[in-house]
This record gives structure tokens, C-alpha cells and sequence, in this order.
């Protein structure tokens, strides 16, 4: 038979335990938004990159980047003689709340591509 005693343990350890499971969904829910922004970072820049080789101005790569990219992403373009290279960084905002004191961690997306004119050539 359970007494009033082993009641009030359970009871205790709940409300210890809740609040760290409660924190640990946050921090996996935040971890998988980095992910996400990350994902989306690196498409950004593929994208950009590939629309820049095929011959359209980089001005158009970049507002198709900023479309896939994460919010208030920053899209650098440099061209060589036949290669474009774009990269996109975005920094995640942290969970908010409780820990919204955090830092939010940066991402990146780097892709480099060869123009279409070079490649013909070549």
C-alpha cells in the first residue's frame, strides 16, 4: 500500500523533473531551427550561384537569395575570371524567453559555380 509519504516524493520529483523536460524540448526545438537556417542558408547561396553562371545579373541572384535564405541574411557576390562565388550568413535568433539572453549562433552557405560562357569555351 502506497502511503502519504511516497505520494509527496512522487509529487517532488515531478515538479523537479518537468521544468528540465520542459528546457530540454526547448533546446531541441532550437537546435533543429539551426539546422533549418543552415539548410536554407547553403540553398541561398547554391541558388545565387547558379543563376549568376547561367548569365543573369547578380542583382536578381540576390534578391532570389534573400527570398530562400533566413531573415536579415547577408548575400555577398565576388566573380573571378570564370567562377562566381556567393555567401550567405544569417545569424538564428536564440529561444527567447528564460534564455533569450543567449547568443544566437551565425550560419553560413557557400557555393561556387563556373560561368556557362567559360564552361563552353573551355
Amino acid at each position: 500500500m502506497t502511503t502519504r509519504r511516497q505520494l509527496g516524493a512522487v509529487t517532488a520529483e515531478t515538479a523537479v523533473v518537468l521544468p528540465v523536460m520542459a528546457l530540454f524540448t526547448l533546446a531541441m526545438v532550437w537546435l533543429v531551427s539551426w539546422g533549418l537556417a543552415a539548410v536554407r542558408a547553403q540553398d541561398a547561396a547554391r541558388e545565387a550561384a547558379r543563376v549568376i553562371a547561367r548569365g543573369d545579373a547578380p542583382a536578381e541572384a540576390t534578391v532570389l537569395a534573400r527570398r530562400i535564405a533566413p531573415a536579415h541574411a547577408t548575400v555577398e557576390v565576388r566573380r573571378d575570371a570564370g567562377s562566381v562565388e556567393v555567401v550567405v550568413s544569417a545569424t538564428v535568433r536564440g529561444p527567447g524567453g528564460v534564455l533569450g539572453f543567449l547568443p544566437g549562433p551565425t550560419v553560413h552557405g557557400h557555393a561556387v559555380s563556373v560561368t556557362e560562357s567559360d564552361a563552353v569555351e573551355q
